[in-house]
């Protein structure tokens, strides 16, 4: 049960001076997120929430396709980057402790869960594994901007397949695209799956998740039937300049920018060979493990909901990543007839399992309903003179701020409760 009276929400009429990105404005103004340096944030109370919904999401996902949740550290030695060639990347964090070993914060974890799987797997019967974990990764990016979509320090998501060969690597892949998709179908995003390079990570091949967007920094390709990162797609065969535009197969290319929110690729051996993860196949000979990695950023998602879902409001938050379902807004000084029944209102709905945010403060309407619509609950729920009138207490749906039908402030437990569960279903 949350009252805003007592709640860390500390909404700017402002945006940051230096904010472009309309999730970084937004963001900040709605109270979700605080600046602490160049690329360094904290998640506030209501901002926290969100994130751990897209958390929870990709959790349950990552759960279906069989996924084993673990934890490895951020801080490791530095010679397993040493044995895989990656040492020298430039936005690694390198560090050495108190007796002079070299360390290095890690920005993705195949280096340490390679390592372990050459400690412990021996057989074929071993395999396969997909392993995952939620880990923050460290990265020295030379420009951080744009709020949280791009950072030095952040929450991934980042999971590893380990198969007898590439058949296996393939099958396990191909469970990771369907979790994929699935995770951006229910975080509500529009989204496109890309054919993407490999870049630092190596393998034999990579697909990015995109979704559209103005802030986004990278650019994707898009055709009937077709959808590429637009650097691969120039390199495609298939795709010629025509005067000032791109066409592929008669097809006119739009070039489109969109926020990357996921990755997958097909590492093979480019990991087990150098860490020597390797294992015994039927007949007892030895091979390595084919591998894959896939990430996918919690903070990036949340993001690009809040760039696809504003408007000159505030935040229109899709309904499975919200903070709360719905944002209950008091007009009445403590101890008034609209007080006590929103108070009502409020125990009846949180004893259901409703999870709202009860503006009880001493303020204005003005500032009520402003901060409510930054925030961007999904519903919004109002007792106030004209709901005693009527015997209803208001409720209107954030996106599109329409009006919805009132909900009986007399009417029985049960029915409140199931009126808006029902109202709250029906919303994308």
């Amino acid at each position: 049960m949350t009252r805003l009276s007592g709640y860390l929400l500390p909404t700017e009429k402002q945006p940051p001076a230096d904010a472009e990105a309309i999730s970084h404005k937004l963001m900040v103004r709605a109270g979700l997120i605080r600046q602490m340096g160049a690329g360094m944030w904290s998640w506030l109370p209501a901002g926290w929430r969100v994130h751990q919904r897209a958390v929870q999401i990709i959790r349950e996902e990552m759960d279906a396709i069989g996924g084993q949740e673990m934890l490895m550290p951020v801080l490791q030695p530095a010679e397993p980057w040493r044995k895989s060639g990656r040492l020298g990347i430039e936005e690694l964090f390198k560090l050495t402790d108190r007796k002079g070993s070299e360390l290095v914060l890690a920005m993705t974890h195949e280096e340490a869960v390679t390592f372990h799987v050459a400690q412990i797997v021996r057989s074929y019967r071993d395999l396969p594994l997909i392993l995952y974990h939620f880990q923050v990764k460290e990265r020295d990016e030379p420009r951080p901007r744009a709020g949280v979509l791009r950072t030095r320090e952040f929450i991934m998501k980042d999971s590893y397949t380990f198969d007898r060969d590439q058949v296996g690597l393939e099958q396990r892949y191909e469970l990771h695209v369907g979790a994929y998709d699935r995770i951006m179908e229910r975080t509500g995003l529009r989204f496109y799956r890309v054919r993407s390079d490999v870049g630092m990570m190596g393998g034999l091949g990579a697909h990015e998740y995109m979704a559209p967007c103005p802030a986004g920094e990278d650019e994707i390709a898009l055709a009937p039937g077709y959808a590429a990162n637009a650097q691969v797609a120039l390199r495609d065969p298939d795709v010629r300049k025509v005067g000032e535009h791109y066409m592929r197969a008669g097809d006119l290319l739009s070039i489109e920018p969109a926020i990357e929110v996921g990755n997958i690729f097909m590492l093979g051996t480019r990991y087990s060979e150098p860490l020597g993860a390797r294992y015994l196949d039927e007949r007892g000979d030895e091979q390595l493990v084919w591998m894959g990695s896939y990430g996918i950023g919690p903070a990036r998602i949340v993001a690009a909901a809040v760039e696809q879902f504003s408007d000159e409001h505030g935040i229109s938050w899709p309904r499975a990543l919200a903070p709360f379902a719905a944002h209950l807004v008091v007009i009445g000084a403590d101890g008034s007839p609209e007080r006590q029944a929103a108070d009502r209102l409020y125990h009846t709905l949180c004893a259901g399992g409703i999870e709202l945010l009860y503006d009880d403060r001493e303020v204005g309407p003005g500032e009520k309903f402003a901060d409510a619509e930054l925030l961007g609950c999904p519903l919004r729920l109002t007792v106030g003179r004209r709901a005693l009138d009527s015997g209803e207490a208001e409720v209107q749906v954030r996106r599109g701020r329409r009006d919805a039908p009132g909900l009986p402030l007399g009417g029985e437990d049960e029915q409140l409760i199931r009126a808006v569960r029902e109202l709250w279903q029906s919303l994308p």
